[in-house]
């Protein structure tokens, strides 16, 4: 077959759904970043993509692997416009539901930007993500105390959510500090006392945090830490730091070559 074809995408799918069939995806070994190349080279339609991203996706899931499927579906929402966004209602629900059941992925701020995903402002999923993405754990129990049967509809846990919200909110606060006090952390995670430090232990696993924890004094030493929501004014620090790397490293290029002159017109 023509490596050009189109009908090649109709055979990968093809392989695709029959390795998730045979649970053999892992063997398949997907490369998201090979698939698009093909993709160029096939010159399929819109259709036909959100097709093979859509296969290609489930497949990934069922494949358990999670993290490859988000950013799969991310590709998939990213075909749609804002003149069909109402029709990938179910791909930016499905989104939605990977990225809040994936236990390692915790920054979901982005989704929000895509058009499909703005088309569902006003659903009670859309509200659950705006949750994850800045709410608070109280406004979470509140919203799984008035919504139970609609968050067991998609098949994810209340634990694992609470869990998952721990931590965003942990990284939140964490996030212009150098140190906080345990019994902070106990009032904000809303912990037992005895259960606060297998907690930071679990949140350091993530690697959203680096800290240190002091026992003696009943703190934890922060590090470093990702941001829970990366907006206009993490941009601008994001910027300032950069600028200053590059002036000083501007100043050891300088000082370098000042030491190199020096020793050059030193007299053997």
């Amino acid at each position: 077959m023509d490596e050009r074809s189109p009908l090649r995408a109709d055979l990968y799918v093809s392989m695709v759904k029959l390795a998730q069939q045979a649970d053999l995806v892992p063997q398949l070994a997907i490369n998201i970043e090979q698939v698009k190349k093909w993709v160029s080279q096939w010159d399929i339609s819109t259709t036909k993509l959100q097709n093979l991203l859509r296969s290609v996706h489930d497949a990934l899931v069922e494949g358990g692997m999670s993290d490859k499927a988000t950013k799969v579906m991310i590709d998939l929402l990213g075909t749609y416009t804002e003149d069909n966004a109402s029709q990938a209602r179910d791909d930016a629900h499905r989104c939605i539901v990977t990225h809040l059941g994936d236990p390692n992925t915790f920054l979901m701020d982005h989704l929000l930007l895509l058009k499909p995903v703005k088309f569902l402002e006003g659903e009670l999923i859309h509200e659950l993500l705006t949750i994850f993405v800045s709410g608070k754990i109280s406004q979470y129990q509140q919203y799984y105390k008035n919504n139970t049967d609609f968050v067991k509809s998609l098949g994810l846990s209340h634990e694992q959510n609470l869990r998952k919200m721990r931590f965003l909110s942990f990284v939140q606060l964490a996030e212009d500090k150098k140190e906080i006090d345990y019994a902070v952390i106990q009032k904000e995670m809303q912990l037992e006392e005895a259960e606060i430090e297998d907690f930071i232990i679990d949140v350091l696993r993530t690697k959203s945090v680096r800290a240190k924890i002091d026992q003696l004094q009943k703190k934890v030493m922060i590090m470093s830490t990702i941001h829970r929501t990366f907006g206009r004014q993490q941009w601008q620090i994001l910027r300032q730091t950069l600028t200053q790397w590059r002036e000083n490293l501007g100043q050891v290029q300088t000082s370098l070559q000042q030491l190199d002159l020096m020793q050059t017109q030193t007299p053997a």
